[in-house]
């Protein structure tokens, strides 16, 4: 009953907004602006790598790439969804309006003067794309403190790492540093954010529909064990971001995939292939052990191919496919449609695990430097299709309400 009345409120906050109906919900203009920035940034990364595009003058084109793909795409649909769940964990009414807004255009801000850091303007406009971070964590925790919803804080730490993680970037390139250590510890909340998370909805969801269902074994809740899969994630992550290379960290990264493994084997994935919408959140986790036992044999065998592999089997298939699949499911449910994937959902989820996986191979496989190409269309394709399906959700009032 409460959480009915949470969802009634919030509604109802949507409705009485009279400004934009952009700003009368978080995931409105995240899920609008952040899938159309990952189409777009995409195209403009293939145009670069062709001879043309846009390259920021004071970023090499692989270095924006990266930041774009880490920091800029990841961000809009983590506040999207954030700002979104944090009312129904807390009972308080969601960000909307004027405060949602500003969000929205700083986080907008951010992506254009990625495009002109450069020179003596490199400082000011790495400023523009640091405070979105900063400032979407501490509306979050406002709106977690202020509702008393103690146990949600830790959803914080990720999000203040890759905060810090951003500026960490920006203060590296600014001296001549490549920001590699940056990037993994940038890599390393967003996993973090995944396993947290996707801890918390995949079993939910799971057990939600399998109780209708016919009888057999249940998604185990969080329990130890998941904790424990966590803490050597982040040990293990931790250890690669400061002191990257040695056999033993190898071992230890190809253990923690293991152990991830064993954690999706107890949500009972299996049980759920009817329900497209559900499979694709396992899938997609599946890439977490996919990236941790990847990544460990790049580290055990110091083959930067490999590492790249499983740079984009965590970057497109973790983080872009969770990001999608809990973002449309989110989408489905606010916008007053039924929680069921039609074909063209189906296919973007496809798509974006087609791309991760042709991206993978690509890097081991250098002789097919049209591997690369490729990937980048298949997203460009799902991310297309995102944009130009599900967009116009956005703009729209929920199903029912005229």
């Amino acid at each position: 009953m409460a959480r009915n009345i949470k969802k009634s409120t919030g509604a109802k906050r949507e409705r009485n907004w009279t400004g934009p109906l952009l700003f009368s919900y978080g995931f409105r203009p995240f899920f609008l602006f952040g899938p159309l920035f990952a189409l777009l940034a995409m195209i403009n990364w293939l145009l670069v790598l062709g001879g043309g595009g846009l390259e920021p003058a004071g970023l090499g084109a692989l270095e924006w790439h990266v930041h774009e793909m880490l920091f800029g795409y990841p961000s809009a649909l983590i506040a999207g969804f954030l700002l979104t769940a944090v009312p129904n964990w807390t009972g308080r009414l969601p960000v909307i309006g004027w405060p949602l807004l500003t969000l929205a255009l700083i986080w907008v801000l951010g992506r254009v003067a990625m495009l002109f850091v450069g020179g003596a303007s490199y400082g000011l406009l790495a400023v523009l794309d640091i405070l979105f971070l900063l400032y979407f964590s501490a509306v979050i925790g406002r709106e977690i403190i202020s509702g008393h919803n103690w146990k949600n804080l830790k959803v914080l730490i990720p999000i203040g790492v890759l905060g810090g993680a951003n500026i960490w970037f920006h203060a590296d390139i600014a001296g001549g540093g490549g920001a590699d250590g940056a990037i993994r510890l940038g890599f390393s909340a967003i996993l973090v954010l995944i396993m947290l998370i996707g801890g918390r909805v995949i079993p939910s969801f799971t057990r939600n529909w399998m109780v209708r269902q016919t009888p057999g074994r249940m998604p185990v809740p969080f329990n130890r064990f998941d904790a424990t899969v966590i803490g050597v994630s982040v040990f293990g992550m931790l250890w690669w971001v400061f002191l990257p290379g040695s056999v033993a960290l190898g071992a230890l990264l190809i253990g923690a995939g293991a152990l991830h493994i064993v954690r999706l084997w107890r949500w009972a994935g299996v049980r759920c292939m009817s329900n497209p919408l559900l499979v694709v959140l396992h899938v997609f986790y599946a890439f977490v052990p996919l990236g941790f036992v990847t990544l460990g044999l790049a580290v055990a065998l110091d083959d930067p191919q490999i590492n790249t592999a499983a740079m984009h089997l965590f970057g497109v298939g973790a983080i872009g496919g969770m990001t999608m699949a809990v973002s449309l499911r989110a989408a489905l449910g606010h916008t007053g449609r039924p929680l069921a994937a039609d074909r063209g959902l189906i296919a973007i989820f496809v798509l974006i695990a087609l791309a991760a996986l042709v991206r993978a191979l690509g890097a081991v496989m250098p002789d097919f430097g049209w591997l690369v190409t490729l990937a980048g269309y298949i997203w460009i394709a799902a991310f297309g299709l995102v944009t130009f399906k599900v967009g116009p959700w956005m703009l729209r009032p929920r199903l029912g309400q005229g």
